[in-house]
């Protein structure tokens, strides 16, 4: 395999060094709304093991982290149940963007601007390694999901829809 390009650090990343997390750095072409099925093509990874990580919002305004596979959306209808919550919604790019700190596209749940709640499907913590935004746009790292229920105190919910 060639040698990946621009590895450069991205506070994601010096946070898991800094934890001694074990990951791989993972470089492709970012395509705009390519999203994580580009990513995935690109990398010859499985659609449902490259991550989304989304910033969402509850009724309040307050922000949330939901990780998803690739390949299914989240029905913000059961997990505003499941968090007992009225509503839950996306975020606005500028509002994600101001409340991780990274660019929409290039947004890691680790090291975000502000503390936020995750969650996680389900799903994804069966899988022995996910594929996860590093902090940059073309930019993924691969890393058990049990980091995310250890390093940031990530909550199992059961939300995906299909495509």
């Amino acid at each position: 395999m060639a040698k990946s390009k621009h590895n450069s650090e991205t506070p994601a990343t010096q946070w898991l060094r800094k934890q001694k997390i074990v990951f791989t750095e993972h470089n492709y072409d970012y395509v705009d709304r390519g999203g994580a099925a580009e990513a995935a093509r690109q990398l010859g990874v499985a659609l449902p093991l490259t991550a989304k990580t989304l910033v969402m919002e509850d009724e309040l305004g307050k922000p949330l982290i939901v990780v998803m596979p690739g390949d299914k959306e989240v029905s913000t209808k059961n997990l505003a149940r499941q968090l007992g919550l009225k509503k839950i919604s996306p975020c606005q790019p500028e509002q994600a963007q101001r409340h991780s700190g990274y660019l929409v596209g290039g947004t890691s749940p680790f090291a975000t601007r502000k503390t936020m709640p995750v969650y996680i499907e389900e799903g994804l913590l069966a899988c022995e390694l996910i594929y996860i935004n590093g902090g940059r746009r073309g930019y993924l790292l691969g890393i058990s999901p049990q980091v995310l229920v250890q390093g940031l105190n990530a909550k199992p919910v059961q939300v995906a829809l299909d495509k």
